[in-house]
């Protein structure tokens, strides 16, 4: 199957070769090539490219007049320019200019002179091609879908990890499924990648905090991470660890939205004043449990801050632009 980005290079190429001939342009065939370079990404990267490549090309063409005319139109001449032109181009951050640049300077070359006329005649070959490409870039398929597809699939993986956990307190059985942080962990790169290229789409509109968004569950993520460690030295449940089964379940819903982390944040004080209040350990064995508890319970309480804190972040308008019927 041919690829939205194959399909536009075909068509922009082909636009530009039409339309540089048109122009009565010398070497048309360039200006395609130019513009098979610039298609790009995203939006962003094509407009970031198209600057590179004007301004990589005057730098070049001016360059290239004062060389060839001092040391003539020779292979050592353009040996000579290059030497020059690339640490320029390089220092600048214009790397990607260098290679059409060069070769529209091998034109003058060729000519064996450089006149006015051919001067404008390559500035008007990179003009065309990175215009055709800019248009023809306007057009990006919106990954959107992906984004939320990506996003309630990982929230997903995410509540059965805390439900996982919840069961084990209660069942004495202390295992939770090292697949699905590794899945965790792959949908939140995905959705990251897809969040910037959304982004990157978007030149000046406002767009929904996606990035901040993922950024926000990669954290998560190194804090369940540290979590899963604690989990998995819990060798006896007690009647504390029921209630913190009980309070992990509602930290799977909050998730989903169902619960706002501030509320289970005061929610969380609470039980730790309970416990203040509860009988001491009687044992050693219940004494290191209870410890691996409060442990497990600064561990949610961190999960949860991270959550807040993205969540106070947000703008009112970036908050009704993100949440898409669920809060946070």
């Amino acid at each position: 199957m041919i690829g939205i980005r194959t399909l536009k290079t075909g068509i922009g190429a082909t636009i530009t070769l039409l339309i540089a001939t048109a122009l009565g342009l010398k070497y048309a065939t360039a200006a395609s090539v130019i513009t098979i370079l610039s298609i790009q990404s995203t939006k962003k990267q094509s407009v970031e490219m198209a600057i590179k490549r004007l301004v990589a090309t005057v730098i070049a063409l001016l360059l290239a007049t004062l060389v060839f005319n001092g040391l003539g139109f020779y292979a050592l001449s353009f040996g000579v320019f290059l030497i020059i032109f690339i640490p320029i181009a390089s220092k600048g951050n214009m790397v990607e200019g260098i290679v059409p640049a060069s070769v529209l300077v091998t034109h003058f070359l060729g000519e064996g002179s450089i006149t006015l006329n051919l001067f404008l005649n390559e500035l008007a070959l990179v003009v065309v091609g990175v215009i055709v490409a800019l248009i023809i870039n306007l057009y990006m398929p919106s990954v959107e879908n992906e984004i939320m597809k990506c996003r309630h699939e990982l929230e997903k993986t995410m509540y059965s990890i805390f439900e996982n956990m919840a069961c084990a307190l209660k069942s004495e059985c202390a295992q939770v499924d090292d697949r699905f942080y590794a899945l965790l962990g792959q949908q939140i790169e995905e959705g990251k990648s897809n969040a910037y290229r959304y982004t990157n789409n978007y030149l000046f509109s406002k767009h929904p905090p996606f990035i901040q968004y993922f950024d926000m569950r990669k954290q998560q993520f190194q804090v369940m991470a540290y979590m899963k460690e604690h989990f998995t030295k819990f060798f006896m449940t007690t009647a504390q660890a029921d209630v913190v089964a009980r309070f992990t379940a509602e930290v799977a819903e909050s998730v989903h939205g169902e619960k706002s982390a501030k509320d289970l944040l005061v929610q969380l004080e609470k039980l730790r004043e309970d416990f203040r209040k509860s009988d001491l350990p009687k044992t050693r064995e219940e004494f290191e449990n209870r410890a691996m508890l409060y442990q497990f319970l600064n561990d949610i309480e961190h999960f949860l801050e991270i959550k807040q804190s993205f969540r106070e972040s947000l703008t009112q308008e970036e908050f009704e632009e993100y949440k898409k019927g669920y809060a946070i």
